[in-house]
């Protein structure tokens, strides 16, 4: 069963991307960084799969499941009125972040 507190959905395949940066640029976690030939996945369990990155790729490179992982915390918590916006992604404490398998929502 996929728990969303320490798996992604995100599918990369780099050997389709054309390295254009716009994934880094427009991804608020640092998931993606520009490489030599193809954006390089540094930091794969920091995606809140929010699908910023999938939807400004060019060429499909990247897939993700958005609204399963911390986005869809951080959208109930703004909806509920909830005086947590945020599922802990800010590094503030990883042990309890959604995005590095702890259990905050």
């Amino acid at each position: 069963m996929f728990n969303s507190y320490t798996e992604t959905t995100l599918a990369y395949n780099p050997t389709i991307c054309i390295n254009c940066g716009i994934c880094s640029n427009v991804c608020p976690h640092g998931v993606f960084v520009p490489g030599e030939h193809a954006a390089v996945l540094v930091a794969p369990a920091s995606c809140m799969e929010c699908g910023a990155c999938m939807r400004n790729c060019p060429v499909q490179a990247i897939v993700v499941e958005s609204g399963v992982g911390c986005a869809e915390a951080m959208i109930r918590a703004a909806i509920t009125g909830s005086k947590n916006e945020t599922c802990g992604c800010s590094g503030e404490d990883d042990s309890l972040s959604c995005c590095c398998g702890g259990s905050k929502v």
